[in-house]
């Protein structure tokens, strides 16, 4: 609809313009857009065949909706995408607190203005963008903030009795009217401050102090709730929940290429380490296998869930690894290395609830084994498995590898503050190395050699053929057995 020109009631009714509600145009405008065939919800991905499905059935539904999830599980960024299924532009009547709809209007404000003024009553055109509100719920909220209050200083200057309900000062819900209203953590919200939002639910009605005002209020609730406080901090009181239309339950991406796309569109990367820092795809699938394994690792509290954030920030922090790496030993260009994973361990640290368990273990040694599991589980994607128990006679595709590092006379040591020259040059000193990566990755391009050789190393170690040293400067490879029969 094209809106210049229309500035006041009159002009309104003359462009033939219908007043809708909000559900009314939520379930519109996707019906448009699914008809189109068009992307509903960008930028979010793994829940095609889960959550959104359910989320358009609660749109056509009419619902007021509960994401239910753990943390990090895009339930706030779905409520925000909401947003492009409004209209563009409504129109409000100028002056009102609690955006009125001029062909229908509920505040006593607006109903007198269009008594008093007629079709000359002025509108403005309010965006979809503006129509969006949000709070997230904690202890200290009270009803004054999300329904409204008394105000004493309008009643002074009006010169109104605290009976007059011309005093009100409306609260964050009321002035969200013809919007989308997100309660994030519903149930951190006190018991008393959930029972305030039952009429507002079903009948419309709002109760201030002594005052019971009828507000039919058009507005499209979406709450959000994590399992773990159901139990921990609080719960949605049953009436309320009630009356909530639908309850989706979100998940964690379920494979490991759906979490890269993730973790590629959100990372922050500056535009200079995009230009000089080369990541391997394994690089990215390692990231990934970490966070899986530390949404199953034992030492981790499961309730609480391990965001999605954790595997952007430890993305933001491996590329930043390899810069300070880069800048010391003055390389114009690097790639990601395995032992840069090492920087993304305060990632981790600061993200994952320990158990009992995991507390006794300490937070930096659970991010470390984490690194470890994640290298053992997604080696056999790769190359051959390597069991724990092998015949005597038996060949096995790594035995050229463990004789190598048993027949060197120095231990072998990559070292953090090398030249990317000088680290290749050291890997290639590892002939058997290559020739594992020909025979079972022969497709892999140079910038993936060098991180899969330093990946086999680290994954042989894990299978208790070689041992490995971290110290200061840098990692030290050896034969576990060779100095010991060497002494001998």
């Amino acid at each position: 609809m094209n809106i210049s020109g229309i500035n006041t009631l009159g002009d309104l009714k003359k462009s033939g313009y219908e007043s809708k509600s909000i559900k009314d145009e939520l379930r519109e405008n996707l019906i448009s857009k699914m008809m189109n065939k068009e992307t509903i919800f960008k930028g979010v991905h793994g829940y095609e065949n889960t959550v959104i499905p359910e989320l358009e059935r609660a749109i056509l539904s009419k619902h007021n909706i509960n994401l239910l999830g753990l943390r990090g599980q895009a339930k706030t960024r779905l409520a925000r995408l909401m947003l492009t299924l409004l209209d563009e532009y409504i129109p409000v009547v100028e002056g009102s607190e609690i955006n009125d709809d001029p062909l229908n209007p509920i505040s006593r404000f607006a109903v007198e203005l269009i008594k008093e003024k007629g079709d000359d009553t002025p509108i403005f055109w309010l965006h979809r963008n503006e129509r969006f509100a949000e709070k997230l719920a904690t202890p200290d909220v009270t009803v004054a903030d999300i329904i409204g209050d008394v105000d004493p200083i309008k009643a002074a200057n009006l010169k109104l009795s605290y009976a007059d309900d011309r005093v009100i000062h409306y609260g964050m819900i009321p002035r969200a009217n013809r919007c989308i209203f997100v309660i994030n953590e519903l149930p951190d919200l006190q018991a008393r401050i959930q029972v305030a939002l039952f009429n507002i639910l079903q009948e419309g009605d709002i109760q201030i102090r002594g005052f019971k005002l009828r507000l039919p209020l058009d507005m499209q609730f979406v709450f959000t709730a994590n399992p773990e406080d159901y139990t921990n901090r609080g719960s949605i009181v049953t009436p309320l929940k009630d009356r909530i239309g639908s309850q989706i339950l979100t998940h964690y991406p379920a494979d490991i290429e759906t979490a890269k796309i993730i973790t590629a569109q959100e990372a922050n990367k500056v535009a200079s380490q995009k230009e000089f820092i080369e990541v391997p795809e394994l690089a990215k699938d390692l990231l990934e296998q970490i966070v899986f394994e530390a949404r199953d690792s034992e030492y981790i509290d499961a309730k609480s869930g391990v965001s999605a954030r954790l595997s952007i920030s430890a993305f933001e922090n491996l590329l930043s690894t390899a810069e300070r790496r880069a800048i010391i030993s003055g390389d114009s260009k690097t790639m990601i290395r395995l032992s840069d994973f090492d920087g993304i361990i305060p990632a981790i640290t600061g993200k994952v609830e320990l158990v009992y368990e995991g507390e006794q273990e300490g937070a930096h040694v659970v991010a470390e084994k984490l690194i470890r599991t994640a290298i053992k589980n997604l080696f056999p994607d790769y190359f051959p498995e390597i069991k724990k128990l092998e015949k005597q006679e038996e060949e096995s595709p790594y035995d050229t590898i463990v004789s190598w590092f048993f027949n060197i006379d120095t231990d072998f040591e990559l070292l953090d503050d090398y030249s990317d020259k000088r680290y290749k040059s050291e890997l290639d000193k590892i002939e058997p190395l290559q020739k594992l990566i020909t025979k079972y990755q022969p497709n892999m391009n140079d910038t993936d050699t060098y991180f899969m050789k330093e990946f086999v190393l680290w994954a042989l170690v894990e299978y208790k053929k070689l041992s490995k040293q971290r110290f200061t400067e840098g990692t030290q490879f050896k034969d576990p057995y060779g100095n010991f029969i060497n002494g001998l």
